[in-house]
Parts: C-alpha cells; sequence; structure tokens
C-alpha cells in the first residue's frame, strides 16, 4: 500500500462532528470558533498531512491522525515517552517532502542513563502503523528533572531541521558551552550535521548547536517572507521573550533577563548586555507561551504577516503586528474563553487551529465570521 493510501485508509474510526460556533471580535477580523474534538489527553502538537490529514501529539504518549471529522486510536509503534512533568510525547512535524519521502518527526523525552533527555525520532505510517523509526537525536546529559524540554520544530527553506531542547530547569546549563540544553539545534533531516553550523569545530562544543542561552523555546516558526527562524521562550517570573534565531547568538539566560525567580529573588540584574541578543517583544509578567505562527492564508487577509502565540497561564491568543523584525501592536483574543492553549498552527485552508491543554483537551479552529 502506498504512503498516501496508508494515510487514507487508516483515518476512519471514530466521527467527531463540529458543534455550534460562536462569533467573536477582533480589531481586524471577525472569526468564529468552531470546536472539532474535545477529548484530547493533554494534546502538544500538530502538523498537516498533504492529504488533508492533520497528526496531534498527546503528552500522555499517544499520536492520533484527525481527518475529515474523524479522530483515529492512538497510532501503534511510535517510540516510547517518558510522561513526568512537562515531559512526555511532545512535537510533531511533517517532511517537507512528504509525498516522496513519508517522514514524520517527533520529540520527546526520552529515557536513558542518568533519567531524562530530549529526543528526536523520525518514521513513517504504513498501514496505519508508525514504521521504519529511528532516532535522529539523544541529548547526552540527562537528568530526573522534569522541566524545560523544549521541544519544538521548525524547517528552514533547505529543509534543515531546528528544534529546542531547555535549560531542563538549571539556568546555568544555558550558558555551558559544552551543554546540549538551553539551545535551538540545527540538523539535516538524516540526523546529520549540517557543514555550516556555527559551533562546527569549536572543541567540546555540540556540533548541532545553532544558538545558546535559550531559556526553554516552545514555539518555533519559519517567517513566510524572510525565511528567518523566530521563536518564543518561557521567561521565569515574568520575561518571555520573542526572538529572531541567528547563527551563533546567545540569547543571555541567565545573564540577562526581564524576569525574577519564581522566589522573588533577583536573577540579573541586567536586562541586555554586550554580545547577546536583544528579543523583539518581552511580556511582563509573563503569559507562558507556548505555540506559534505566522499568518500567511487567504481566509483572513487583514492578519497577512502577523504572528500568532497561544498562552497557557494567560489563557488566550495572541496576535502580533510586525514590521520587520519589530513588533509595532499586540491584541489579545479569546481570554478566558477556551482556557490554556498548547499549540497554535495555520492550516493550508487558511484556518487558524489552536489545540487546548487539558486532561480533555480540545482542537479548535478560527474561521472567518461570514
Amino acid at each position: 500500500m502506498s504512503l498516501r493510501l496508508a494515510v487514507l485508509a487508516f483515518a476512519s474510526i471514530f466521527v467527531l462532528q463540529p458543534v455550534a460556533a460562536e462569533t467573536y471580535s477582533s480589531e481586524q477580523n471577525d472569526f468564529r470558533l468552531v470546536e472539532l474534538a474535545d477529548d484530547l489527553e493533554r494534546p502538544w502538537g500538530m502538523a498537516f498531512l498533504p492529504d488533508g490529514g492533520m497528526l496531534i501529539t498527546e503528552q500522555a504518549g499517544q499520536l492520533r491522525l484527525y481527518r475529515d471529522g474523524r479522530l483515529s486510536d492512538p497510532i501503534p509503534g511510535i517510540p516510547e515517552a517518558e510522561e513526568r512533568g512537562q515531559g512526555g510525547l511532545l512535537d510533531v512535524a511533517v517532511d517537507p517532502d512528504y509525498a516522496e519521502t513519508g517522514w514524520i518527526y517527533l520529540s520527546l523525552s526520552g529515557q536513558g542513563e542518568g533519567g531524562l533527555g530530549t529526543q528526536v525520532w523520525r518514521g513513517r505510517l504504513e498501514d496505519g502503523r508508525w514504521t521504519d523509526s529511528e532516532i535522529l537525536f539523544d541529548m547526552k546529559d540527562k537528568t530526573r528533572a522534569g522541566r524545560h524540554f523544549g521541544s519544538r520544530f521548525a524547517f528552514d527553506s533547505e529543509s534543515r531541521l531546528y528544534f529546542s531542547i531547555g535549560d531542563r530547569g538549571a539556568m546555568d546549563r544555558a550558558q555551558d558551552p559544552a551543554d546540549e540544553a538551553g539551545r535551538i539545534h540545527r540538523i539535516e533531516r538524516d540526523g546529520t550535521v549540517p557543514s555550516d553550523n556555527p559551533y562546527l569545530g569549536d572543541a567540546g562544543t555540540p556540533p548541532t548547536a545553532y544558538t545558546r542561552g535559550n531559556r526553554n523555546a516552545q514555539g518555533m516558526a519559519r517567517h513566510p517572507d524572510t525565511g528567518v527562524i523566530w521563536i518564543h521562550e518561557h521567561g521565569p517570573r515574568g520575561g518571555d521573550e520573542v526572538n529572531v534565531i541567528r547563527a551563533g547568538a546567545n540569547y543571555g539566560w541567565p545573564e540577562v533577563t526581564h524576569g525574577i525567580d519564581y522566589s522573588g529573588a533577583v536573577i540579573s540584574e541586567r536586562e541586555s548586555g554586550p554580545g547577546v541578543e536583544d528579543p523583539v517583544h518581552v511580556w511582563v509578567p509573563s503569559i507562558a507561551p507556548s505555540g506559534m505562527a505566522f499568518y500567511s492564508g487567504a481566509a483572513f487577509p487583514e492578519w497577512q504577516g502577523d504572528l500568532f502565540v497561544g498562552a497557557l497561564r494567560s489563557r488566550l491568543l495572541v496576535r502580533l503586528e510586525l514590521d520587520g523584525e519589530q513588533v509595532i501592536g499586540e491584541e489579545r483574543l479569546l481570554e478566558d474563553e477556551v482556557g490554556r492553549i498548547r499549540d497554535v498552527r495555520v492550516g493550508p485552508d487558511g484556518f487558524v487551529y489552536l489545540l487546548t491543554d487539558s486532561n480533555d483537551g480540545r482542537l479548535l479552529r478560527l474561521e472567518p465570521a461570514s
């Protein structure tokens, strides 16, 4: 069976009809909010297949397929994720050449010597099962901590795979030259290291590392016009950041920050410094951002080029208006309407899709009001 037919055949099991939609007003586009599914177990990431299907990860370790109003049973055979704290099965991405390769990428917290660490896997769907599974990246210095796995994915214009790893709850790891934590990493789609990665040749430095000084990035997206990768990352108590990713850049954590420790203690007196890349936007107090997407569809023409960010703590959807790499406006949507928003994506249909973070998490869609 071909990959395409296998995916189509698998989307077969439970029918979930959208419920009645509610209409909301925004500064530029009124929209309807449509519920597509409502029984996902702490959904974390989603990715669109070229045949119209959508893959959804659940933090507890399941991968589901949603298509034409149908939500599958968990797909068997996927790599085992250890759910602990913020860990589990996390992001999912579809290969830019999926029609030819069939590759699907997963990030997760995996077991190994010393405890847990962020892992990147790839595999294919064949006859409703995960097959051809192989690990592309396995974090070396694992710990028992259940925090800051990072794990968002993005592909650049050359189809190289970027992924984030947080500081694993030990802030000094983000500035340790030999550590893999607190960074954005870049690999080829087969797991090899690109020949122009910025730290290649630096003795003791992880060759996959692309940046350092990142606390915990849970949003990542490629700008549709410039092709540049953007991220957002959780601050401590205050100081969530939106950053533009540059090869070899240091984003400062914990030597510079706009936030304080959860105890109220000062982490750093500095909000900026020499040799540190400044954020393009900061939230104080924290919104706890998760998931992000640039809008480039046709359904909402007034949102073209805007950046959408989900929020966990603040339970809302943020729309940022941009002028180049500057944020010139912010609108807060759906505040306290749908709960904790874990992921945000723009579909091929131009609609905006959301995942809510709860034991009965929902898949929601923003459509034009008329």
